[in-house]
């Protein structure tokens, strides 16, 4: 695939350019404020210069109507020829919040790492948190920006500063986000097939009305008491966790504190089981009712799945994070997440800050989302468009991920096989990795330091899209 970028940027050659370009100077990136484009403004152009790993480079923001906010990173030297788009985590509204970190997912570092220029977006409006929602009360601009417009707006606001800062348009393009900057990926993939050539997609939330909607309105309605209290906390997490362990770890015939497939184990509860007056060594009835809901996923009366799976075995260490909480106050985003949804952005009209996720009704609301699905949702099967266009999609997910399902993902992969005539079918577009004991996007370290610094799939998304090599592994080289 090639970029051109727009008619209405600044004239430019249309020459391609060679990697490892010459260097740019000072006064090419402070003339991009003056770059025009359609239904975008240039608010500001510097250079930064070369910190820790990252090469000198030309910083541009931009604001594309109505309100999406962009950097784009453009290597005031050694330019490879190519762009790197990053998605964002959460709800969003950080600009380039993933790159105030030292960590790669949704961050624009590791291209701009390899000379790529690179971009990201706050998906279209401002929040205070990546679990704050208000944005989107009676907002539909913002929802629509935030559920698909914003890929193609940085995709296409890059290019025109690409073209004219380089001279030339981009010969190759790579997204790469984790959680709902996977959602963005599956969505990049399905609404914009011809827009990237790579796309590296981690526990994608692929589904936010089922998943933060239904899903996460159950987990947070099961672990409720009659009296508002919550019923598991951190060290209930740490009993079940370790009788987990206990059973599970050596079920793939290794014990080496991972669990290779949680659906290859199973538990049994009776060593959980109170019957001593030593409650804090055991769970009572109604803990044990929670775990069980927990584990099955969402239900309605007549006991149909609603949403694929529940929160895995071997999950249970990340648990104060976004299901518990812990003992210092911390923690517990699953029921942040859920009331910031329900509350401004999960239904066609929206019930504001009053609502929690008690008022959920698994038997007429999960009907209720199908409107809002339309804007948010990249869970289709069908990749057609995007394999036609030969373009190459890394899927990565912990089996250890408590908030975002890897059931789910499984099930997304298995559709996408059989209507592709077979994994056969499939192998040249996909690779999937499952990487056991793995947290949500790898945040939380765990067995022997496993997290997302343990990952490389950017690597091996390079060489099948030079020279064919399917990928077989996504861990970085020790």
């Amino acid at each position: 695939m090639k970029y051109l970028f727009p008619a209405m940027a600044l004239a430019m050659a249309a020459s391609v350019p060679q990697q490892g370009q010459a260097q740019q100077s000072p006064e090419q990136c402070r003339a991009l404020r003056s770059t025009v484009m359609d239904a975008a403004s240039v608010t500001s152009a510097r250079v930064m210069p070369a910190l820790d790993t990252l090469p000198s480079y030309c910083e541009v923001r931009v604001t594309a109507r109505p309100a999406i906010s962009i950097e784009v990173r453009l290597p005031m030297e050694g330019w490879n020829g190519k762009y790197y788009q990053a998605g964002c985590g959460g709800f969003c509204g950080i600009l380039g919040r993933a790159d105030a970190g030292g960590g790669w997912v949704n961050a624009m570092r590791p291209g701009l790492e390899r000379g790529y220029a690179t971009a990201t977006s706050d998906s279209g409006h401002h929040g205070l948190s990546v679990t704050e929602a208000t944005w989107a009360m009676g907002n539909p601009d913002a929802e629509r920006d935030w559920g698909w417009r914003s890929i193609g707006e940085t995709h296409r606001v890059a290019q025109a500063l690409i073209g004219a800062f380089y001279d030339g348009a981009s010969e190759q393009a790579v997204f790469q986000g984790c959680s709902t900057g996977g959602r963005m990926a599956h969505m990049a993939a399905q609404r914009y097939p011809d827009l990237f050539d790579g796309i590296i997609a981690g526990a994608p939330a692929m589904d936010y009305t089922g998943l933060v909607g239904t899903a996460m309105s159950w987990v947070v309605q099961a672990n409720t008491a009659e009296d508002g209290s919550q019923i598991l906390g951190p060290h209930e997490a740490k009993l079940i966790g370790d009788e987990v362990m206990s059973q599970c770890d050596g079920a793939d015939g290794k014990a080496d504190g991972l669990i290779a497939d949680p659906r290859a184990c199973e538990i049994d509860l009776a060593p959980l089981t109170c019957e001593a007056e030593d409650k804090d060594s055991c769970l009572d009835e109604q803990e044990l009712a929670t775990l069980t809901k927990w584990r099955e996923g969402p239900r309605n009366a007549a006991g149909d799945q609603l949403y694929p799976g529940g929160i895995p075995e071997g999950s249970e260490p990340y648990w104060w994070l976004w299901l518990t909480g812990n003992d210092k106050g911390a923690g517990k985003l699953v029921p942040a997440f859920a009331k910031s949804f329900g509350s401004y952005m999960a239904f066609p009209t929206d019930p504001g800050p009053e609502w929690t996720p008690a008022d959920f009704d698994f038997e007429t609301d999960p009907a209720r989302l199908e409107t809002m699905a339309e804007v948010y949702n990249a869970d289709s099967p069908d990749l057609s468009a995007f394999r036609n266009a030969g373009g190459k999609m890394i899927v990565w997910h912990g089996w250890a991920d408590s908030i975002v399902t890897p059931y789910k993902t499984v099930k997304w992969y298995e559709d996408a096989a059989r209507i592709s005539g077979g994994e056969d079918g499939l192998k040249d577009t996909v690779a999937l990795f499952m990487v056991p004991g793995l947290d949500h996007c790898g945040i939380l370290p765990g067995t022997d330091g496993l997290s997302a610094a343990s990952l490389d799939p950017m690597s091996p998304l390079e060489r099948w899209m030079t020279d064919g090599t399917r990928p077989t592994s996504i861990m970085a080289p020790e």
